[in-house]
């Protein structure tokens, strides 16, 4: 550690586009964001959740990266190996569509390159992106380790996806089936549940009658997707209802195709909703899927991949199923089937990528059997050893899913991802599962391998992130060891399901342990009005942009205290505009301090000296919020943080302390002189180390100029509590003048008297011990309360004409002939009495409530009835002026 001290001057501004530059490129060169540089400190790990390499990160980016940013600097503060390790996913189908939207601009497609080729196209365009984020990352001042960073296709991340596969596998848990999935027809793919986004949409219900075929009648079912009827192997009553009981295994006829289906009774059937009759279409459906199987009714696909109607779907063969349904709502009402087209509004599925309606289709896919993973998470969380959700409320939503979730469809029709290890022998027609590529087939010998096209579902291998990101599969990685499992979380309400859900059960089931301790959740940036931010509504909010204009600084603290675990928050650019002015606030108040500490080094500093009121104050302030906000970081409650800091720099340090300071630094007394100087150096220097994880640029830029120890603020020990700093009888008595003189300064404000005018004060205090305070902090009082005469007198007797004001432990007398207007001030403290008379109505309730006092505990009850009795003293000096100013 070296010794530093400020040898250049502060500007007279600050200047956050100087100071970022500079900052981030120092910590950089100096490896300070690099972990394992302290083997024998406990190890603090937090994997970044990776983000997509399709663009830009967005404000939620800022929001969910500033919050471990916080953590993990503290941490770092705090001694800890901290270990904050960045990445970004491949992200699949989302890559892949931006990348093919490029190539139409080109008048090219996929298929024209060919998959290497195109594959050449998707790696050039996330080596730009990854290269965009990472330079966002560092305009907002994240102190990752970059020499681990990783990619969800890279080599390592890789043979971890192939390894999970394989073991699942080889365990049963991974299957090839033929299952109702969520289908793109415009990207051609299978969809997570996650890619699915569901509107509300403006539709109608078409109530269609199907003839029995003996003629005998007709049941009545309705649709919202009359194209499907075309694929339709049965209609479906309840067992037990009366109506439709006795024609249980009759056959209708079909519309159109004429093909003869059966009714088929299965409780699956809601009696009471709509005509109790319910069409079956297995093939586009998943409820109608589960039925079909239960029945062993046919599976007819009526539409191709591309949301084609084909053979199948008879006259209609060829059609786009948009206009086949315009189609054949015709030809029913022509031919008397469809009896009646009611509105419907309803919620409709669409690929968040492409925009297409989803398709529910018949397809063979792989799957992940979900019950056993899911089992072993619900277990590990309802014994106490699973994962701490912040709220907690989180964490019976996590459970409810996975308590319900359903078997897991990870294959997709792309060529940009992990291509499924599996491999088809057309000689001997069998199926291969392997960890390295085949060249022949296992059974026969034969080289006629084709290996499956498809590839994972993206979200596959970013369920192993946590760990495989530390080296697993190698279980002797020196990372995996020391650093899994990871601390915290932090991640948006909105992916609890589809990706912490999935981290825990890979986690459990491959490392038998949960993958972190903590999860934090916060909610979404929304705009100002609190609209969720989009591209239609043109609200988003570029974080670059709010760099540009305020600063990093300034919107790492708005986003970051704005923020309540679980809860949205509205974005203001207001409050950006309030965090660049409080940064300011503290640049003005250092650059103050620094014009005074020229001849302090580091070696001056101490604060064992004989110390005055407001020194004292200051340090034992400095105390109790180090203390807080330390308490209040581990709770991650960044909001309530961000308040006591904000109060803290801003009225504590600057508006009191500072002025304060000034007596001694400007004053005869060296060796006062030399004492404030010490404390004032020390209060910034924690200070500075305090916003530090806020405010991590002009926190450095201060500190480098304050006489310190070490190379870096992000090293600098975190400020801990320290007993030897409480002092209150020093905060009594600031507290007192501290009243008096705001007391003081209203007056004056309410009969217009600038500070500039000098005014005479008498101040009779409560008793001894505030007379002793007033007497020997009477420089204090005069320069604050611009006094021409001061007198402190406890015998005092109140003079006829003047302003007054009663705070705990004085009265205060401002005699202002000629300035005063009696009756004004008599209004005045009838004010003043009625406010005094609420509070202790106020507490006198409290106190008479049964359920308070005998739930409250002691010293607060005590603390009540003390507050009472102060405002019954206030209330009765302000009286006894009333009748003197009658009088």
């Amino acid at each position: 550690m070296s010794e530093k001290q400020t040898t250049t001057e502060m500007p007279t501004t600050y200047d956050p586009k100087a100071a970022e530059q500079k900052g981030y490129d120092y910590w950089i060169e100096g490896g300070y964001f690099k972990a394992g540089q302290r083997p024998d400190a406990k190890p603090y790990t937090i994997v970044i959740p990776p983000p997509n390499v399709t663009g830009m990160l967005h404000i939620g980016h800022a929001l969910d990266f500033t919050l471990q940013d916080i953590l993990i600097r503290t941490k770092r503060m705090q001694g800890y190996d901290a270990l904050w390790l960045p990445g970004a996913d491949h992200a699949g189908i989302a890559t892949q569509t931006k990348v093919e939207q490029k190539l139409r601009e080109e008048g090219l497609s996929r298929y024209d390159l060919g998959r290497d080729k195109f594959l050449e196209r998707v790696w050039e365009w996330k080596e730009v992106y990854a290269g965009t984020i990472r330079e966002q990352w560092a305009k907002m001042g994240f102190s990752l380790d970059y020499s681990r960073e990783r990619f969800t296709l890279d080599e390592g991340l890789s043979r971890a996806v192939r390894e999970v596969f394989v073991r699942l596998y080889e365990k049963g848990l991974i299957y090839r089936g033929k299952k109702i999935i969520n289908w793109d027809p415009a990207a051609r793919t299978a969809l997570s549940d996650i890619e699915v986004e569901y509107k509300e949409v403006n539709g109608n219900l078409y109530h269609l009658r199907y003839p029995l075929k003996d003629g005998s009648g007709y049941v009545t079912v309705a649709t919202t997707r009359p194209e499907t009827m075309l694929g339709d192997t049965a209609v479906a009553v309840h067992p037990e209802d009366e109506r439709y009981k006795h024609l249980i295994g009759q056959m209708l006829v079909l519309p159109i195709i004429g093909r003869e289906i059966p009714i088929v009774g299965d409780e699956y059937v809601e009696k009471d909703f709509g005509s109790g009759a319910v069409k079956i279409t297995p093939a586009h459906d998943p409820n109608d899927f589960e039925v079909g199987l239960r029945h062993d009714l046919p599976q007819i696909i009526v539409m191709d991949e591309s949301g084609i109607m084909n053979e199948n779907a008879g006259p209609y063969n060829g059609m786009d199923r948009a206009d086949c349904r315009k189609a054949i709502v015709k030809d029913l009402q022509e031919s008397g089937v469809c009896i009646q087209i009611e509105e419907h509004v309803h919620q409709v599925g669409h690929s968040e990528r492409s925009g297409a309606v989803v398709e529910p289709y018949l397809s063979t896919q792989w799957f992940v059997a979900m019950k056993p993973l899911a089992d072993a998470a619900i277990a590990a969380q309802k014994s106490g050893k699973g994962v701490n959700f912040v709220p907690d409320r989180f964490e019976k939503i996590y459970l409810h899913w996975i308590e319900n979730v359903r078997d897991w469809c990870i294959s997709r029709q792309l060529w940009w991802g992990h291509r499924i290890p599996a491999w088809y022998c057309d000689k001997c027609d069998s199926l291969h599962v392997a960890r390295e590529d085949l060249a022949e087939c296992p059974s026969c010998g034969s080289g006629e391998l084709r290996r499956d096209e498809d590839v994972l579902d993206t979200w596959f291998s970013s369920a192993l992130w946590p760990f495989s990101t530390l080296g697993w599969p190698d279980e002797d990685s020196e990372d995996l060891k020391r650093y899994y499992p990871t601390d915290v979380l932090v991640t948006g309400y909105d992916i609890i399901y589809f990706w912490v859900a999935r981290m825990i059960f890979t986690a459990l089931e491959f490392t038998d342990q949960i993958p972190f301790k903590d999860v934090l959740i916060h909610g979404l940036v929304r705009d100002a009005e609190g609209r969720k931010m989009s591209k239609s509504l043109g609200n988003g909010v570029d974080p670059l942009e709010v760099i540009e204009k305020y600063g990093a600084d300034a919107m790492r603290f708005m986003i970051s205290t704005s923020s309540t675990p679980g809860q949205d928050l509205r974005f203001r650019w207001e409050r950006v505009e309030q965090a660049r002015n409080f940064a300011n606030k503290i640049w003005n108040a250092s650059r103050f301090a620094l014009m005074n500490l020229e001849d302090v080094s580091f070696a001056d500093i101490d604060i064992s000296v004989e110390l005055g009121t407001a020194d004292r104050w200051i340090l034992h302030r400095l105390n109790e919020t180090s203390r807080s906000v330390t308490r209040l970081i581990d709770a991650y409650e960044f909001g309530e943080t961000g308040r006591l800091l904000y109060n803290f720099i801003w009225d504590d340090l600057c508006d009191w302390y500072i002025e304060f300071a000034k007596l001694n630094l400007y004053g005869s007394d060296p060796a006062a002189k030399r004492a404030t100087q010490s404390v004032l150096a020390y209060v910034l220097d924690r200070t500075q180390r305090l916003i530090h994880p806020f405010m991590p640029f002009i926190s450095e830029e201060i500190w480098q100029h304050l006489p310190h120890e070490g190379d870096t603020i992000t090293l600098a020990q975190w400020p801990a509590y320290d007993e030897k700093l409480e002092a209150p009888e020093a905060v009594r008595e600031m507290e007192l003048l501290m009243d008096m003189i705001r007391a003081v300064r209203n007056i004056r404000a309410e009969v217009n008297v600038p500070m500039s005018k000098k005014v005479e004060l008498l101040i009779k205090p409560s008793g001894e011990a505030e007379a002793a305070i007033l007497t020997r902090n009477e420089e204090f009082v005069s320069r604050f309360c611009g006094t021409s005469a001061l007198t402190v007198d406890i015998s005092l007797s109140a003079p006829d004409k003047a302003m007054t004001s009663v705070v705990s432990g004085a009265e205060l007398y401002l005699p202002l002939a000629g300035l005063i207007d009696i009756e004004q001030e008599i209004a005045r403290l009838e004010k003043e009495k009625a406010t005094l008379d609420g509070e202790v109505l106020r507490i006198e309730k409290k106190l008479a409530n049964a359920g308070f006092v005998s739930k409250a505990p002691a010293k607060v009850i005590e603390e009540e009835r003390a507050k009472m009795a102060d405002y019954a003293d206030k209330r009765a000096k302000v009286l006894a002026r009333i009748d003197e100013l009658r009088g």
